[in-house]
């Protein structure tokens, strides 16, 4: 695995940089959960300093995409079933609460709307998992910017890294069923028809779903 050095940029352009770059092959998947991440080698890498790139790292841990483990050596973080499970739970919470918001709004056609496109976008990716994955996530993302609660999207998104490192965990070769058009559709279904008791249901049941998935694929 390589990364692409970085241009010559006044130093916090070139920080933010090394950050984008570092959390991109994390939750693409080049660096996967438990590799090593080595200052030394990254800075190489990178054509930066090792405290540039130290400073990235700090803020991967704080994003909870990047762990210390024995003598600090600092590796891709790599949840727990335990985790795993607590991690969809918040997502239930969090887009029942956006269905929910959703349905009780004044903008729920045009929401619909938007949301039946994106399932549509997921049509065709049964074969590219990264694209499948964006279509995905694009999905539950819209979900949440279409409560219109600013708060909820926030908590979504400082969540997203570890989804993603769940999500690439597994594998394309273990690519969850969850995942198709045919099950977000019914939430659209749901949101459509204005019944909130069956659109929170249906978040709950297809988070349980993937957290039964992606935590039964972890050993150890």
């Amino acid at each position: 695995m390589t990364l692409e050095p970085l241009a010559s940029l006044d130093r916090t352009t070139l920080r933010e940089r090394a950050l984008d770059a570092l959390r991109t092959a994390v939750v693409t998947g080049r660096y996967r959960p438990g590799d090593h991440l080595g200052e030394v080698e990254l800075a190489s890498h990178l054509g930066v300093s090792r405290g540039t790139v130290r400073e990235a790292l700090r803020h991967l841990q704080q994003e909870g995409l990047v762990t210390a483990g024995a003598r600090g050596m600092l590796r891709v973080n790599r949840l727990s079933a335990g985790e795993v499970r607590d991690l969809f739970r918040v997502r239930a919470a969090l887009e029942g609460l956006a269905v929910a918001e959703i349905i009780a709004s004044d903008h729920r056609a045009s929401s619909v709307a938007a949301l039946r496109g994106s399932v549509a976008a997921l049509a065709g990716t049964e074969h590219d998992f990264a694209a499948r994955v964006e279509a995905d996530l694009g999905f539950h993302l819209l979900l949440c910017r279409e409560s219109g609660n600013t708060m909820l999207v926030d908590s979504w998104r400082h969540l997203e890294g570890r989804i993603r490192v769940t999500i690439m965990n597994g594998g394309p070769e273990n690519s969850p069923v969850m995942m198709a058009g045919d099950r977000h559709a019914p939430i659209v279904d749901a949101i459509e028809a204005g019944d909130t008791a069956s659109a929170v249901a249906i978040v709950e049941s297809h988070m349980a779903s993937a957290a039964d998935h992606f935590a039964g694929q972890i050993t150890g």
